[in-house]
């Protein structure tokens, strides 16, 4: 899809977005700063994750250990990325289990810099760099049951909605439209759209979009999200300006998403997240999670989105995709066999 249709149909999806979005739009400050603010399109492909890993004790990475980290990459890149020798049998490989090639991978090049400063995690607070789980193994049990049947092919799949949400194309893999927006292994492009009245974030991964009404004040906001019992994916964001940063706050995740992502976020919890330009080069992204039902205390972190070089092009996700209908009529197989007394095919 070319940008200048993408572009007409971010515009349009505002327009027909809900009375909710055209009163927004009467009541939102009109600034001449967006436009320069937000223009083009980012990525946030990067090595750093959300968690610290243990081979870190601090969240800045020395200068040395960065640099050291980004020849290692950059040579294991060159290596993937050679010619394949033909005589080795790279493409009699059978192995149904195998990830994408190196072709491709885009995570980036090395680890998350913010303001020049290597970072070892996304999260700032708490100090270890460690989401605050009241219960981690409950919190993430839905998720985790999801991955160990996706990698294993190990499953009841009785229909479509017991499938992974990635298979699904329902929405982006790796929680990358959030609530918090995170790195994927690919297609970590975004372009963010805002107008006097609207603050549309798109992204490559299967095409995402959120988008949130900008109010005139935080009360507003907070005051004009949808009723509790609507809970979309990616949840109920609205927003508004402080200064040149502009702020969205975002409640009410779907609940089949609360129990798959990494980052779950209960009909207690929300989410604030703030953008801002801070140099020509980084559009800077900060989030608060605040949820007393999965989490201790309230926890935070930043990064920095970086120029993407190229555009965004459409995911398509589901066009010529067989693995649904695929997967289904494997399990369907499998119950037969069992039931002649026989063994599965998984």
């Amino acid at each position: 899809m070319r940008r200048g249709s993408i572009t007409a149909a971010v515009v349009l999806a505002a327009l027909l977005a809900g009375p909710a979005f055209a009163q927004a739009q009467s009541k939102a400050p009109v600034s001449k700063e967006w436009a320069r603010n937000f223009e083009g399109v980012w990525t946030n492909a990067t090595l750093t994750t959300l968690e610290r890993p243990a081979r870190y004790p601090q969240l800045v990475v020395p200068k040395e250990q960065a640099d050291a980290l980004e020849k290692s990459v950059a040579a294991r890149k060159e290596a993937s990325n050679a010619p394949s020798d033909l005589s080795q049998g790279a493409f009699k490989d059978s192995n149904a289990g195998a990830g994408y090639n190196a072709f491709w991978i885009d995570n980036g090049d090395g680890l998350m810099r913010v303001r020049g400063e290597a970072r070892s995690s996304f999260i700032t607070s708490p100090a270890d760099g460690k989401m605050p789980f009241r219960d981690r193994p409950t919190s993430h049990k839905l998720m985790i049951k999801d991955g160990a049947e996706y990698r294993s092919g190990k499953g009841t799949f009785e229909g479509p909605e017991d499938l992974p949400l990635r298979e699904r194309c329902l929405i982006g893999h790796a929680d990358s439209g959030g609530p918090v927006m995170l790195n994927a292994l690919c297609n970590t492009n975004y372009s963010f759209f805002v107008t006097p009245g609207h603050f549309v974030m798109q992204l490559e991964m299967i095409n995402d979009m959120r988008i949130a009404p900008i109010f005139a004040s935080a009360a507003e906001a907070r005051a004009s999200h949808r009723p509790a019992a609507i809970r979309p994916w990616l949840g109920d964001s609205v927003a508004w300006w402080e200064g040149d940063t502009l702020v969205t706050e975002t409640r009410n995740v779907h609940p089949v998403q609360e129990g798959r992502t990494m980052t779950p976020v209960s009909p207690q919890g929300k989410v604030t997240e703030r953008f801002t330009r801070i140099s020509k080069d980084e559009l800077l992204y900060q989030f608060t999670v605040e949820d007393p039902v999965h989490y201790t205390q309230a926890w935070s972190g930043e990064y920095s989105f970086k120029p993407a070089k190229g555009l965004i092009y459409e995911y398509a996700c589901h066009e010529g995709n067989y693995a649904m209908p695929g997967i289904l009529h494997g399990a369907r197989l499998d119950e037969a066999a069992a039931a002649k007394g026989g063994g599965g095919g998984n």
